[in-house]
């Protein structure tokens, strides 16, 4: 499931454009997105009955919405400090640290676990474009 998911996400990221990437902070991101989208598919997998419903991306050209959705009411919640000698279960850290924003709403008897990046193509085409005039 979480194969698949990253291959659905890496396909929409090539339609997109975002990869191949155009230069080392592009590939940063879309590998972030990668890394974000097996995190929320892999928690639901873990911890909502019949693992994931949906996996949904959204792209307007200014930001990406991954949204994750599943049969559990439950929001997601970061692990209690006192766990930091297992190897896992830090998921929802990552994505706090690589997205611009994240969360849960309530859908269909569960929820949808959603996080948001800025597109790096955008932030390309400002910088690219931003030099002085002639």
């Amino acid at each position: 499931m979480v194969q698949r998911s990253r291959d659905f996400c890496r396909a929409a990221l090539l339609c997109w454009h975002w990869l191949p990437a155009a230069d080392e902070e592009q590939q940063d991101v879309a590998a972030d997105v990668l890394l974000m989208v097996s995190e929320l598919v892999t928690n639901a997998c873990l911890h909502a009955p019949g693992g994931p419903r949906e996996l949904r991306l959204r792209w307007n050209g200014l930001r990406l919405r991954a949204e994750v959705s599943d049969a559990s009411p439950v929001p997601p919640r970061f692990r209690p400090r006192s766990d930091q000698g297992r190897p896992s279960g830090y998921g929802l850290q990552v994505v706090d640290r690589l997205a611009r924003a994240w969360g849960s709403v309530p859908e269909g008897g569960g929820k949808a676990v959603w996080m948001e990046v800025a597109s790096p193509i955008d932030h390309h085409v400002r910088t690219v474009g931003a030099g002085p005039r002639s």
